[in-house]
């Protein structure tokens, strides 16, 4: 059993971190992992239409990433960031501070949006109030406030493009509330989409609001320690026949994302297949931690991308092939030169 943190530590030379994305899209490099033999294979991402088969579903992440970083004053004139994680309530938002804060600070932004930090809840996040709401609050943000781009993606300013090419073909305007984007979605191009429909599979949505919880740093070397955050998510009824038909008819459940596999793995299945066909849509929180030595209820094979040194991303999907057979993988794709983390390739757990 794997259960230290540096049991997933691993080297990446940093010119292999990915600064933007493949263009297209879907002519990234895909790395394919044979998660029964261990058999690797190299192949361009537009062709993993090859290895799906009819009656495959595909699992997608359909929530948005809205601009989640805003930059403002304190009252002294100091630079204070903050980056917003989940909606509380009306004008109520979790938030990530960075920079000293002291509970009853106001802070002001651009176009006339202030705050006030309220609680501190720790790992310097806040329950921070703001002076507006609703679609008022909504029209600010999208004036002022950036992509959260994560912070080994190296700019001296955010270019315009990020707010296009950080957002996947699955995402839906009305389910924005992602503070970083379901990356193994990335890849995808509307073309290809279609390429794979046609060949019979089809493609399931849920929703996983990304925040803290999928890549809040694990701090102690006994993971088992280590509490997730918790990610609101949901998923139709819909959503659950069509993953429960593909399992009976003998397709696969494939997940684009470890968000989506996540989702489908905090679900109860079965109770969900006691109901007798009567499945009502779920909606809840999920802070659910993948790692070796889990058994997964449903998901049969996983798109992702290459996930950071002693990340839970990197133990999820430890989990789903076998910590050995993803050293190997994680090795060939650095001496491959394939490129990594949000922006770079992808690979294909069957």
């Amino acid at each position: 059993m794997y259960d230290k943190l540096s049991d997933f530590d691993y080297y990446l030379p940093p010119e292999l971190i990915a600064q933007s994305p493949a263009k297209p899209r879907d002519r990234s490099r895909l790395l394919l992992l044979d998660r029964q033999t261990g058999a690797l294979r190299h192949e361009r991402f537009d062709r993993i239409i090859n290895f799906l088969s009819p009656g495959d579903v595909l699992v997608v992440n359909d929530s948005r990433v809205f601009p989640a970083r805003l930059i403002g004053r304190k009252p002294s004139g100091g630079r204070i960031e903050v980056f917003l994680l989940r909606r509380l309530g009306r004008g109520h938002w979790q938030c990530l501070v960075g920079g000293r804060a002291r509970p009853s600070q106001e802070l002001v932004f651009p176009a006339a949006l202030r705050a006030v930090l309220l609680t501190d809840r720790g790992d310097n996040t806040w329950d921070v109030k703001f002076n507006l709401t609703g679609k008022a609050f909504e029209h600010i943000l999208e004036k002022v406030g950036q992509v959260p781009l994560p912070p080994y993606i190296k700019r001296d300013k955010r270019r315009a493009e990020d707010k296009q090419s950080y957002q996947t073909v699955f995402a839906d305007l009305r389910k924005s509330g992602s503070a970083a984007a379901p990356t193994a979605g990335l890849h995808f191009t509307p073309r290809l989409l279609k390429r794979i429909q046609s060949k019979g599979v089809k493609i399931v949505k849920i929703t996983l609001h990304v925040g803290l919880g999928t890549f809040a740093p694990v701090k102690s070397e006994d993971i088992s320690l280590h509490r997730m955050h918790s990610e609101w998510t949901s998923v139709s009824r819909q959503a659950i026949r069509d993953v429960l038909e593909a399992k009976k008819s003998g397709g696969r459940v494939i997940a684009v994302g470890t968000t989506s596999c996540r989702t489908l793995e905090s679900l109860d299945w079965q109770k969900i297949r006691n109901q007798a066909g009567q499945y009502p849509a779920q909606n809840f929180a999920t802070d659910i931690f993948i790692r070796p030595g889990y058994r997964f209820r449903i998901v049969d094979a996983l798109i992702t991308n290459f996930h950071l040194p002693k990340s839970t991303l990197l133990m999820l999907v430890s989990a789903l092939a076998g910590k050995e057979k993803i050293e190997r993988a994680y090795a060939e794709a650095v001496k491959a030169g394939y490129r990594f983390f949000s922006y770079g390739d992808a690979m294909f757990i069957f």
